[in-house]
């Protein structure tokens, strides 16, 4: 959901304030142990990109597990429609922020062949705009990023990912209780009581900051302290048709201070095998909030104006339809993403497991090296099921 995170930060203010982790998610099986955790049951709470990668490496190592989901859909942050363009646009998590060989290595099986196409921008043809100010990529500094082509994020998962795990997935399980006093976890939703040895929980950080769900006893102070304080962005796209392309690459907004917020304007059709002009809209923080305040005609007509005092009225002269997607009102997802600039200690505690039974994966629980996109998220789930194995 974003161009992205700390990319996102080059684009908007042409500085280079982090250094994201670039590392891909490696063999899988080289550190998966088989071990005695053959006879554990895991319960993972969210079907989001963490959720789903955990069942389908737990999947591959013949452990028992279950999926709980309290929306009537899998995919979490990442979210598509088929139905606005002649191409997959994607509502939530869209680009790829290190090297699309990690598609090769979350499936983890030589006999797939792992047909997804991907391209980069072109540093020496593709341009944009910062405060009405012409600037190139090499100035915004985000040429590492890839794309998908005809597909998303939600795509991938949904062909290579989904298919051997979709009968371990509940629906509409909104979970209220994690009760570990006792050998056997309870995992309590409103209608049934789940048991099991190791829960991975991968649920947003927001969730838990509203207290959606309990735990029995209480989590320790340290993990209590990380959900209370860590800072997590409102957050919004909107894609917008038209029936000229009047617009550059990208348009970056300046945001000040950086760490309230991010914002851009972006040629959404670009690199995709389409003749139709989508501008997509990213707002996150600060620069949601005028988005999400609104709906309907009022929301794109501000849209609208917005464009039109960058592009000399062709916004609204070439307006055909839009769509608008308000991550701040999922109800179970409630936000966009950790604050890019958040302090890394946080979410070093944040990714913390509780006795070696509590498990916690998805873009906020990491080592604190990265977080907030959809290979961190892969990255987290690895890493824990690697340390459930290791039992």
């Amino acid at each position: 959901m974003k161009l992205t995170r700390r990319e996102f930060i080059k684009v908007c203010q042409a500085l280079g304030l982090t250094l994201p982790l670039q590392v891909a998610l490696g063999e899988v099986d080289d550190s998966l142990q088989r071990t005695s955790s053959k006879n554990t049951k895991v319960i993972i709470i969210g079907a989001g990109a963490a959720g789903l990668s955990a069942g389908y490496l737990l999947k591959q190592q013949g452990i028992d597990f279950r999926i709980l989901e309290a929306s009537s859909s899998y995919g979490g942050r990442m979210k598509q429609t088929t139905e606005f363009a002649d191409f997959p646009i994607p509502l939530g998590a869209e680009w790829i922020h290190v090297n699309p060989s990690i598609l090769k290595s979350l499936v983890n099986d030589d006999s797939i062949i792992v047909d997804v196409k991907t391209t980069r921008y072109d540093p020496n043809a593709d341009f944009g705009l910062l405060n009405g100010r012409k600037i190139t990529l090499q100035e915004a500094d985000f040429t590492e990023d890839s794309k998908f082509v005809g597909s998303t994020w939600f795509g991938f998962f949904e062909k290579f990912i989904l298919p051997s795990i979709k009968n371990d997935i509940t629906y509409n399980a909104a979970v209220k209780e994690i009760d570990y006093s006792n050998p056997k976890i309870s995992v309590k939703t409103i209608e049934n009581t789940f048991l099991a040895d190791r829960v991975i929980c991968s649920l947003p950080v927001k969730m838990l900051q509203q207290g959606m769900v309990s735990f029995n006893p209480p989590l320790p102070r340290r993990k209590q302290k990380a959900i209370k304080n860590v800072r997590v962005w409102d957050g919004c796209k909107a894609f917008i048709a038209f029936e000229e392309k009047f617009y550059p690459t990208f348009v970056g907004f300046d945001v000040s201070p950086s760490s309230s917020g991010q914002k851009l304007y972006y040629n959404a059709s670009y690199g995709q095998d389409t003749h139709q002009n989508v501008l997509g809209l990213f707002a996150v923080g600060k620069s949601a909030e005028p988005y999400i305040e609104l709906s309907g005609t009022q929301l794109i007509n501000y849209i609208l104006q917005e464009l039109d005092e960058l592009f000399d009225g062709k916004a609204s002269s070439t307006y055909l339809k839009h769509t608008f997607q308000n991550w701040t009102k999922e109800p179970f997802i409630k936000s966009a993403y950790v604050v890019d600039h958040e302090d890394w200690r946080i979410l070093r505690r944040l990714g913390e497991s509780i006795n070696g039974r509590i498990f916690f994966a998805g873009d906020a629980y990491t080592n604190g090296e990265d977080w907030g996109a959809v290979h961190t998220a892969i990255f987290s789930a690895k890493k824990t099921v690697d340390n459930i194995l290791s039992k």
